[in-house]
C-alpha cells in the first residue's frame, strides 16, 4: 500500500476483491468483580433484613444497570448505574429511586451505595 492509499481502495492485482476491515461491536459495558461484591453485600444484608426480594441486571453497550425490587412484579425501588461516558464529570456511578430522582451520584461506589444504607438506631 502506497502514501495516501487506504485499506479499501487497495487491491493486491487485477481483478482482485476489495473487503473492508471488519469493525468490532463496541464493548459492552459491565460491573466488575469489586464493584459487584460491594453491590451484592448491601443487596444480602436488605435482603435478611427483609426490605429487598429481587434483583435483575441489565449491560448495554451505554451502561450496566443493577435494579433492586421490593416483589419481582412491581418496578424496582432503586437502580445503582454505571455510566462510564459520566466517569470524568459527575462520576460513573449513580442510585436513581423508582420516581427517577437521583439520590446519590459519585466516582467511588462505595460511596455512593452509602445513600441506601439505613442508619443504625440507638435503643
Amino acid at each position: 500500500m502506497s502514501e495516501g492509499e487506504t485499506a479499501e481502495s487497495w487491491t493486491a492485482g487485477a481483478g482482485a476483491h476489495v473487503v473492508p476491515f471488519p469493525r468490532a461491536a463496541p464493548p459492552q459495558v459491565s460491573f466488575h468483580r469489586d464493584e459487584l461484591r460491594l453491590i451484592l453485600n448491601l443487596y444480602g444484608r436488605m435482603v435478611a433484613e427483609g426490605e429487598w426480594r429481587d434483583y435483575t441486571m441489565d449491560f448495554t453497550r451505554e451502561k450496566a444497570v443493577f435494579s433492586i425490587h421490593r416483589r419481582t412484579s412491581e418496578r424496582p425501588l432503586y437502580r445503582i448505574e454505571k455510566d462510564p461516558r459520566l466517569a470524568r464529570r459527575q462520576g460513573a456511578y449513580a442510585v436513581i429511586a423508582e420516581t427517577g430522582r437521583i439520590l446519590k451520584r459519585g466516582h467511588d461506589l462505595a460511596q455512593v451505595l452509602r445513600v441506601l444504607e439505613k442508619p443504625l438506631r440507638v435503643v
